[in-house]
């Protein structure tokens, strides 16, 4: 067993019956700490990740849980941007994302991005288990190296269900040892920042945008998935463009 850090945080969020939400579990150790902070709507309970710790260095398991219960609007962000470093340790280092949202609850998973240190190793899963009458808005935004940096290598998966069935089941390596091709014109074509955006919403099942590509580009992606929801994926030469393309679809999506 890897001697690294093992570190979860726990977020469960519930309506209180009076239009607000409250957070009956708000619990971190270790890597994480937890802040509540006010919400951008009446109805929302925002908490921000903090990282207590460096990391995740080599060997380091990391695990995030946040659910939103029935007539919460629960929105989880972070301080900063999350490093993938190197470590003493060779192991890869594991971040775990498991996301619950039950029927009448939203949940926003809209945190900093990952950046992915050269010589390091971090796998990424992150998991969305949705309820049919509920809504989640989920943003990822990777960046592979700092400033004049080869990335270290990086493996996302990212999962989607709605009522137990997949709406979205992708993953992608980069970096060092990553299959052939992954900086290719068909994938990330020279860039360095990438990012997905998924968004369900139970209007979205008679009615929904249609794929488009959303700059002249040709970065930016919507693509309509086979149920409630909708994606967006988007290249980009460095994380502030990343952003604002990203934010610029979901503006587009309210």
């Amino acid at each position: 067993m890897s001697a690294g850090v093992r570190s979860t945080a726990r977020i469960v969020a519930r309506g209180n019956g009076r239009g607000g939400t409250a957070l009956p579990v708000l619990e971190g150790e270790g890597s994480f700490a937890l802040r509540r902070t006010r919400g951008a709507v009446p109805a929302e309970s925002r908490v921000m990740l903090v990282g207590a710790m460096s990391g995740p260095l080599g060997g380091d398991h990391l695990t995030v849980e946040a659910r939103a219960e029935e007539g919460a609007h629960l929105h989880v962000g972070s301080i900063a941007a999350t490093i993938a470093l190197p470590g003493q340790a060779k192991d890869a280092a594991q971040y775990d994302v498991r996301l619950e949202v039950a029927d009448g609850g939203r949940l926003d998973w809209l945190p900093e991005q990952l950046i992915s240190v050269g010589g390091s190793d971090l796998r990424v899963t992150t998991r969305a288990d949705v309820a049919p009458g509920a809504r989640l808005v989920l943003r990822e935004e990777q960046v592979l190296g700092r400033a004049a940096e080869e990335p270290g290598r990086l493996t996302s998966r990212l999962t989607v269900y709605r009522a137990g069935r997949p709406l979205l089941d992708q993953e992608l390596a980069c970096g060092p040892g990553a299959p052939g091709g992954w900086d290719g014109p068909a994938v990330l074509a020279g860039h360095r920042a990438l990012g997905q955006l998924v968004v369900v919403r139970p209007e979205f099942e008679t009615e929904k945008p249609a794929a488009t590509v959303l700059d002249e580009a040709g970065t930016v992606a919507l693509t309509p998935l086979a149920g409630a929801a909708v994606l967006v994926t988007a290249v980009a030469p460095d994380a502030l463009r990343l952003r604002g393309h990203l934010d610029e679809a979901l503006k587009r999506l309210d």
